[in-house]
């Protein structure tokens, strides 16, 4: 078993379809592999499966953070990188390297 990824203690067990944190009692998915917490495919905003060298294109305007940067909405990008993490898709823009969320995303 994996760690609890709201208090983060290993004290974890297996009910039926979910894992289950006996510290916290925070319940959450089991995945089709069967290992706790993890996503089997990340999925663009229309719901299509993304992979490593997709081309995709911003779906709406993205303010940069600590920058004055916007990422146009409609801007294509291409050959994509999947990471693990909050921030999915890992890609190179004009303006510079990003991390982007998957649900900003459409499949081109």
């Amino acid at each position: 078993m994996t760690a609890c990824p709201q208090c983060t203690l290993e004290h974890t067990y297996q009910d039926g379809a979910n894992c289950v944190c006996a510290d916290c009692g925070h319940e959450w998915p089991m995945t089709a592999e069967g290992k706790p917490g993890e996503s089997s495919a990340v999925r663009d905003a229309n719901g299509n499966v993304l992979k490593d060298g997709d081309s995709v294109v911003l779906v709406k305007d993205l303010k940069v953070k600590g920058t004055s940067i916007t990422l146009k909405q409609g801007a294509k990008v291409k050959s994509i990188r999947l990471v693990d993490g909050d921030h999915e898709v890992d890609c190179r823009t004009d303006a510079g390297s990003f991390v982007l969320k998957a649900c900003f995303l459409k499949k081109a």
